[in-house]
């Protein structure tokens, strides 16, 4: 059989436009992660739970009725100035305060529970992204979080055991700006006494927290597109 080199080159030709023909019709190859921006820049927030705040670790489930983030000395829960307030190709990092959990209680009969917050290994960051859904994820440094149970039965469960670590969430723009976390897992290491599920090393938070402008309550925090120049 004799292949003439005009047909090959042609058959060449063909074969390059299908394979780029694929690649744009690929997802993600053409089109890359939206850009983000916040605003109103330079204006504090605080965020504060709408209702109870749960947490699963294996067979015990911890409710707290209370949580909040809230702005205080520093740039802690504030919408960066300038360029920082945007990103082009991705999410916006915002450092917060350490978030606080008050009235905390568990299913399990007998036992009592604290939790306590640090960032002692670096900051709690959320980090926002733009899109439909928009995203909003946690970032806990290693060891931020420490959940205590003592009474019938002594555990503590200590997030982020080995590193940072980010539990990934929603976030909600109509309705009211809010942080929207749906059994988000975590790494987790429990420790203490033998009844104490050792074995268990991921966690699940669930929460809405309600992010109010405290510079200017009447303007809302806004996550939107980053626009050009």
């Amino acid at each position: 059989m004799i292949i003439h080199k005009n047909s090959r080159r042609s058959s060449l030709l063909l074969l390059s436009g299908a394979t780029l023909m694929l690649a744009a019709a690929t997802p993600g190859a053409a089109a890359g992660v939206p850009g983000t921006s916040l605003s109103p820049a330079g204006h504090r927030f605080s965020a504060v739970a709408a209702g109870p705040v749960v947490f699963e670790a294996g067979p015990i489930v911890v409710t707290c009725a209370a949580s909040s983030s809230l702005p205080g000395t520093g740039s802690r829960n504030t919408i960066p100035d300038g360029p920082a307030a945007a990103n082009p190709a991705g999410p916006v990092a915002v450092r917060i305060a350490p978030p606080t959990f008050k009235d905390c209680t568990t299913d399990a009969p007998g036992l009592r529970v604290a939790v306590e917050t640090n960032e002692a290994a670096g900051p709690w960051q959320v980090q926002l992204q733009y899109g439909t859904p928009g995203t909003a994820r946690l970032s806990i440094p290693s060891g931020g979080f420490v959940l205590r149970t003592s009474g019938l039965l002594a555990c503590t469960a200590t997030a982020a055991p080995n590193g940072p670590a980010t539990a990934e969430g929603r976030w909600r723009q109509e309705g009211g700006p809010a942080v929207l976390l749906e059994r988000a897992p975590i790494p987790v290491k429990l420790e203490g006494s033998f009844f104490c599920a050792t074995s268990v090393t991921s966690a699940t938070i669930t929460a809405e927290y309600t992010v109010r402008n405290t510079t200017d309550p009447a303007r809302p925090i806004t996550v939107g597109p980053s626009l050009p120049g």
